[in-house]
């Protein structure tokens, strides 16, 4: 008896050695577990704030064109043109300095190599941009609409090209006045839904878990098809923060 006692007990004590082990990794798995998922408890919320802005700068083109059949002539012409458009501008209360003249060019219709010979109706064309860079956006957007009378008056003008449609770009420069503030706006907001959520779920509201504060966007303030925000004088400035909440 005293032989089997012997023999039974090195075999006994590996065997608990190992339980024990399985025992406190047990634990171990259960305990991180545990830890996992209280630390997967968070709820993530969007905050909005939008501030409506005005435009601080206008830029406009005007794009003159001159056509004739003799070069001296057509010359003769878009100078003509310029000068009632500058004539046009100062009587608008614009500054004459904050005109300038870019973009001259010259088409020779006789001189395309891909004309094949065909007849055309006019053989030069000159063109010439007057750009209008103002301060005072609302008084470019005043003579912009009364440009009929740079085309009663005999003046020809044309759309397109680099600066888009060939109406006033208004430029809101003030974006990082507005940051500050707008930004502990957007977060006081989320906040303030993550705790709504925190009361409907019966938790309790923990610290910041991921945050993104999102991009600011300058939009048009009339949001309606056709409508971009460079066109507007007043714009909506928006940024949208996202932050990710601890529950307890």
């Amino acid at each position: 008896m005293a032989t089997t006692d012997r023999g039974t007990a090195p075999l006994l004590l590996p065997s608990l050695l190992l339980a024990a082990g399985l025992a406190g990794a047990g634990l171990l798995v259960r305990d991180g577990l545990a830890h996992f998922r209280s630390g997967d408890r968070f709820v993530t919320v969007k905050g909005i704030a939008e501030r409506e802005a005005r435009a601080d700068l206008a830029i406009w083109p005007l794009r003159v064109v001159a056509a004739d059949n003799d070069l001296a002539r057509a010359s003769a012409a878009l100078a003509s043109s310029v000068q009632k458009v500058r004539a046009f501008l100062t009587a608008q209360g614009i500054d004459a300095s904050q005109l300038t003249v870019q973009d001259f060019s010259v088409s020779d219709a006789f001189a395309n190599q891909y004309g094949g010979g065909e007849r055309v109706g006019t053989r030069y064309v000159i063109r010439q941009t007057i750009v209008v860079r103002s301060t005072k956006p609302e008084q470019v957007l005043a003579a912009s609409q009364r440009v009929a009378e740079l085309v009663n008056a005999g003046v020809v003008l044309s759309s397109g090209g680099e600066y888009g449609s060939g109406g006033p770009t208004f430029v809101f420069s003030g974006l990082n006045a507005l940051k500050p503030q707008m930004i502990a706006e957007a977060t006081a907001r989320a906040r303030e839904a993550a705790q709504q959520f925190a009361r409907d779920s019966k938790s309790e509201l923990g610290g910041i878990h991921q945050a993104n504060q999102g991009v600011f966007e300058i939009l048009p303030r009339d949001q309606a098809q056709g409508i971009t925000e460079e066109s507007q004088l007043v714009k909506t400035v928006r940024v949208v923060s996202t932050v990710e909440y601890l529950l307890k």
